[in-house]
């Protein structure tokens, strides 16, 4: 019985809330704002890793690109046999890529050129392949979700003009829509014939963008980079670890801007309970000395304070965790994501993932309600212990 909710004291915390309304919604304002900005930023890195990790792992294992003064440049399909002929290398592709810059939306497309009858090193792309047939028809293509909605827009429906180097046009028809596992990957991604690419890029028959290697054991995977370097002195051979501390370094000095923010809302948080823990406003020591000379217990003043406090913190806390979760999955978190993905206009536009992580919620729970709590009883503990008439007085 003595553990149940005693409804009476809990009626006199919510009345008590409200006769000091101005104060407490002023706390619940700042308590919101501070759980909403540490979720939503939480949540904006965590789905951005999520999509990263998923990019970073379909990537090939070996990338082989020609340099010429420090710029790639495209590279000779025969180096291909000389490469496949290493021991250890279980495949080799010729990539045929890049950027395609669409003026009237100032978006960035990704052009991926694919040969139908060839081991594809990507698993959407193997999938495209089998779904659509690139080589039947030489001027059609397969476009992401993101580029569909781009070249609606823009009163693209069935074909797609691209300008080619020397000025003429090249009309492809589109063939279909794919979505990949990862948004971010296939958002921004055309995928044609490789004959309609080199068309389009004006790329001879015996060049390609660079080479990817697939490997059978990962452990051989420096011992063959070292083969490549030697065969091909002028090209630079990156793994997919290369790319993996490349995007991390990235990932983690940009998270610089999100740690200066969690230290504000973390140092704002502690200062409102800095605030209630060193001590109660005389009105408030005057109400617990009367409560307890008409006989109120301290226990029964700690469970009111209790009540009061944890309905303020909690619901707080589920209210800015709502927030950021509408914010961030419905809204995009706009302004908030670009600090990881950039400002530039020179891209399409994704949602973020839904991606639920109960141990960082958990983490902001336990770094605010049960703190805020901790900082209301406490000094209501140390004025309910004294006497009545002294706390009156």
């Amino acid at each position: 019985m003595k553990n149940r909710i005693n409804l009476y004291l809990l009626e006199y915390a919510i009345n008590s809330i409200l006769r000091q309304k101005s104060k407490n919604f002023f706390i619940f304002f700042i308590f919101v704002f501070l759980v909403f900005l540490l979720s939503s930023v939480f949540l904006v890195t965590n789905s951005l890793r999520y999509e990263l990790d998923i990019t970073l792992d379909s990537l090939p294992q070996i990338t082989v690109q020609k340099l010429k003064a420090g710029k790639s440049i495209d590279v000779d399909t025969d180096m291909l046999d000389a490469i496949l002929d290493i021991d250890g290398v279980s495949d080799a592709n010729t990539r045929l890529w890049g950027y395609y810059y669409f003026a009237n939306a100032g978006v960035n497309f990704s052009i991926v050129g694919l040969n139908q009858y060839e081991n594809q090193y990507k698993k959407s792309f193997q999938n495209i392949v089998e779904k659509f047939d690139l080589d039947g028809n030489k001027t059609s293509m397969v476009v992401g979700c993101g580029v569909k909605k781009i070249l609606d827009k823009n009163y693209y429906k069935k074909y797609f003009n691209f300008i080619k180097p020397d000025g003429t046009l090249k009309r492809v028809y589109l063939g279909g829509v794919f979505c990949g596992d990862s948004e971010l990957e296939s958002n921004d991604v055309v995928v044609v014939s490789d004959d309609t690419f080199r068309d389009i890029f004006d790329i001879a028959s015996n060049k390609a963008t660079d080479i990817v290697v697939k490997v059978s054991n990962t452990k051989e995977i420096p011992t063959i980079v070292s083969k490549i370097k030697l065969l091909y002195p002028d090209c630079r051979v990156i793994t997919t670890d290369d790319f993996k501390i490349s995007y991390q370094n990235i990932f983690d000095y940009k998270s610089g801007v999100f740690l200066g923010i969690f230290v504000i809302a973390i140092f704002t948080f502690f200062m409102i309970v800095y605030e209630k823990a060193s001590g109660l406003s005389s009105e408030e020591k005057r109400e617990i000395g009367i409560l307890k000379a008409v006989g109120w217990r301290v226990d029964d003043v700690l469970k009111e304070r209790f009540y009061e406090s944890f309905i303020i913190s909690f619901f707080a806390y589920i209210t800015g965790v709502g927030l950021s979760f509408y914010f961030v999955y419905i809204l995009h978190a706009p302004l908030l994501q670009n600090i990881f993905v950039g400002y530039s206009q020179l891209k399409t536009t994704f949602a973020l993932p839904f991606v639920f992580d109960f141990m960082t919620l958990s983490l902001i729970f336990f770094l605010s309600v049960p703190v805020y709590i901790g900082a209301t009883l406490i000094p209501a503990w140390r004025v309910a212990t004294l006497e009545a008439d002294e706390v009156i007085r």
